[in-house]
């Protein structure tokens, strides 16, 4: 089968903020091949149907970063090129023998109608007996930002009931989530955000114990006193720089941070957080960075576990829906531009209706 597919590529490399003209949306024709000369030509034809948007992609966009060499997930794309994502679809064809037409998958898709998944690349079948909405798989609540915050707060942080916890980009898509795990857990939590609307959210829906607006601040250490006049143990991180600085100073001894993203210093190299390495070694602070990628192995206990806490509805998926292949752009600089409140997805077509 031969299918026309529309895609999102880069037009150059971006070494800064993001903006639309840095993208262009192409066509092509895609297909599998129908008798594959080895086991490396195994392709599987998806229809993309839910597509996740995560700000950490700007790190594969960049003309040179580390990160290129560290893991293939995190390979550099270039100009032109369809840019992959996780996502969620429906196989159209397959010369896979654990594939055929009709299955619902998640895995490393494209942002883009269509894509070819090689073999050797990420792709499962998707349990759909739930009757969850299909975007909570598409790097959501129940997808790879759901398993970055029950992972990293759990595994990475190691909390004890009653600890008082400090989350960052609290509105975003691992940090609402982080937030009620914590509270399910019985600790104190507190988050910031970037708007009263979010706040508010954080704060009457959530159900966060407090939230305060970054941006009203003028003196990071002495909020963060203010709303942790006994300290906090600890810190769920996903911006890096002045916060991570202010939040080591209010931290107790023994104070777990968990570093999952560097938000104000992917687009600006210059804001790198300065760290007090006295603090760090007389509080014995516990810095660990990690990846989703490091925590599969309790993807069945996080499934479980958060499936009956959405079932329950202790767990509210808070989403942010774009729809169609040309919105993936502006989708992405929304995340930049603090525009977007939960998981950013973008619905490249839905469901039954989507193949054609």
């Amino acid at each position: 089968m031969e299918v026309k597919n529309k895609y999102v590529a880069m037009k150059n490399h971006i070494d800064g903020a993001p903006n639309e003209s840095d993208f262009s949306i192409c066509e092509e024709l895609v297909s599998v091949e129908l008798q594959p000369q080895a086991s490396d030509d195994v392709h599987v034809l998806v229809q993309n149907l839910y597509i996740s948007i995560d700000p950490s992609q700007i790190n594969r966009m960049k003309t040179h970063s580390f990160v290129h060499t560290i893991i293939p997930e995190a390979s550099a794309v270039l100009p032109g090129q369809a840019i992959e994502a996780i996502g969620v679809g429906r196989v159209v064809d397959s010369r896979h023998p654990d594939f055929k037409a009709g299955d619902v998958v998640w895995g490393l898709l494209s942002w883009g109608e269509y894509c070819v998944v090689k073999a050797g690349v990420f792709l499962q079948k998707l349990d759909t007996t739930f009757g969850f909405p299909l975007s909570y798989y598409a790097g959501g609540v129940l997808g790879t930002s759901g398993l970055t915050a029950y992972a990293g707060f759990f595994k990475v942080c190691k909390p004890k009931r009653g600890e008082k916890v400090f989350v960052s980009a609290a509105c975003g898509s691992v940090g609402i989530l982080v937030g009620q795990y914590a509270k399910l857990f019985e600790c104190y939590v507190v988050g910031c955000a970037g708007s009263k609307e979010k706040v508010d959210l954080l704060k009457n829906k959530i159900r966060f114990d407090d939230a305060f607006n970054y941006k009203e601040e003028i003196d990071l250490t002495s909020t963060l006193k203010r709303y942790f006049p006994e300290g906090i143990d600890i810190y769920f991180d996903n911006v890096g720089g002045e916060m991570l600085e202010a939040t080591v100073e209010n931290m107790n001894s023994f104070g777990r941070v968990a570093a999952c993203g560097v938000m104000s210093e992917y687009t600006d190299s210059l804001r790198k957080a300065k760290l007090d390495m006295v603090q760090l070694i007389y509080k014995r602070i516990r810095i660990e960075g990690f990846l989703a990628l490091d925590l599969m192995s309790i993807d069945q206990e996080f499934i479980s576990t958060t499936t009956q806490y959405l079932q329950t509805g202790k767990i509210k998926a808070i989403e942010d829906i774009s729809y169609g292949v040309e919105s993936i752009p502006k989708a992405f600089l929304d995340i930049f531009r603090g525009n977007n409140i939960g998981k950013k997805v973008v619905r490249i077509a839905e469901g039954d209706h989507a193949l054609h």
